[in-house]
């Protein structure tokens, strides 16, 4: 048995893949890809299973990386 990670996807929610996930609807609408193993939204915005596993870790950076984004405008 594992234990999961609870992952605050807001700091990394933006540009143009990620940036529309902020619409709660569309976020909700989340699946698990069953070859993949990874979060999928509909969008085609996913993230790789490895770097999930170890968002303790890379989190903060991830976040970072997201501010020099151009933003989105709905």
């Amino acid at each position: 048995m594992t234990t999961g990670h609870l992952i605050d996807f807001l700091p990394v929610l933006g540009g143009e893949v990620y940036g529309p996930l902020r619409d709660l609807q569309l976020f909700n609408q989340v699946t698990v890809d069953a070859e993949t193993h990874t979060l999928v939204w509909p969008n085609g915005a996913d993230f790789d299973p490895a770097t999930l596993h170890v968002w303790p870790v890379c989190g903060a950076e991830f976040a970072r990386m997201v501010q020099g984004w151009a933003p989105v405008h709905a």
